[in-house]
């Protein structure tokens, strides 16, 4: 492939990623293999990560002459620190489901060959909940991250007062006072 095409492929790899943060609500990765290079990438890209226990983890771009080009350098080093990111992406060093687990990369290791169940049970959990809740506290921590504390503080409660008149507001209050699950309309 040459230099031209090879980019103008990338830049499809970057519409993806970006697409993916752009979503407003919630992304859970569930690995169920291998993920290395993009599809790792991918996976750093989504809001949490599920693993199976013999999945192994890489950003192995650098064997190839080039470097990870999808927010990996930028995902992974905010899950696991610079100076592992560091070592992880230059040595191209592949990492299995417990280091990720255990580094911040994954937020839960599943038993072989239930990694998709678990994160759809983690899926339904959050489906749950309070629609605009939801969305506004990825927003607020998402946004905040990206501040200092005081700026991301801010945010979260000009987050948290657009929920205050809405219906879905009223509704969960109400439901918990009645003692009965919520129906959410998102509204």
């Amino acid at each position: 492939m040459g230099d031209e095409a090879w980019r103008r492929q990338h830049e499809i790899f970057e519409r993806a990623y970006f697409a993916l943060l752009d979503v407003p609500v919630p992304v859970i990765a569930a690995v169920n293999g291998h993920a290395y290079g993009g599809g790792l990438e991918t996976a750093l890209a989504c809001d949490f990560l599920y693993v199976d226990e013999r999945a192994k983890l890489a950003l192995s771009e650098v064997r190839l002459g080039i470097m990870p080009g999808g927010g990996g350098t930028q995902n992974l080093a905010r899950a696991v620190g610079e100076r592992r990111a560091k070592e992880l992406i230059f040595r191209a060093q592949a990492f299995t489901a417990q280091q990720a687990y255990q580094w911040g990369v994954a937020n839960h290791v599943s038993e072989a060959g239930k990694v998709v169940v678990d994160a759809l049970a983690a899926a339904a959990d959050i489906a749950k909940n309070g629609p605009l809740a939801v969305r506004q506290a990825k927003k607020s921590i998402h946004h905040g991250l990206q501040t200092d504390l005081l700026t991301g503080s801010r945010f979260e409660i000009e987050a948290y007062n657009r929920l205050v008149s809405s219906g879905d507001r009223h509704e969960g209050v109400r439901a918990f006072n009645e003692g009965r699950p919520p129906r959410f309309e998102g509204k």
